[in-house]
């Protein structure tokens, strides 16, 4: 039981009593049918059949934390979440490289605020050339065109970002719920 409890240690204390007590249920009522009258006997076959307590309740602690997350919009929870469903699909691949795009944004901020002149949203000739960093020489010709907006709608965009994203997330899990 020791092993349960540090396989479910990064979900909150509800999950992790939910998951202890349904299994010492699968346990108790596996004892109640075995022929056996030797309970530690009993036990132990029920314990091997089970396996690893990290490799079968891995799965079940991916969807109880990718659970936690889209409830909370915790941007810790959605990355361990992410990080632990990686092997369950292309899908949480896809979500989690949007999730890594938005620290991009914030990587822009900090550039803006290290080099004011060559970070921005810029165009030429009336079309979008760089949403970023242009360097010295690309700067001929271009007009960055937020100014000091560039950081308060960086941060809108991030803060819009992770909620789409993780509203998307939360409606394939709903999605994958239903089709189970």
């Amino acid at each position: 039981m020791k092993r349960v409890k540090k396989a479910t240690r990064s979900l909150s204390t509800e999950n992790q009593d939910d998951i202890y007590m349904e299994l010492n249920s699968h346990i108790f009522e596996a004892i109640q049918h075995k022929d056996k009258t030797n309970e530690i006997d009993s036990l132990l076959d029920i314990l091997e059949k089970l396996g690893p307590p990290e490799e079968v309740l891995k799965p079940l602690v991916a969807d109880k934390k990718l659970e936690q997350a889209t409830k909370t919009f915790n941007p810790i929870h959605v990355f361990k979440a992410l990080v632990l469903n990686i092997t369950n699909g292309i899908s949480y691949i896809i979500f989690l490289v949007l999730y890594l795009m938005l620290f991009g944004f914030v990587f822009l901020i900090i550039a803006k605020l290290i080099n004011p002149s060559g970070v921005g949203l810029f165009y030429r000739d009336s079309s979008f050339v760089v949403l970023g960093v242009a360097s010295d020489k690309d700067l001929e010709g271009l007009r960055e065109i937020l100014g000091f907006w560039f950081i308060p709608i960086m941060l809108f965009a991030i803060v819009l970002f992770y909620i789409l994203i993780t509203a998307l997330l939360k409606l394939k899990k709903s999605l994958n719920r239903k089709l189970c």
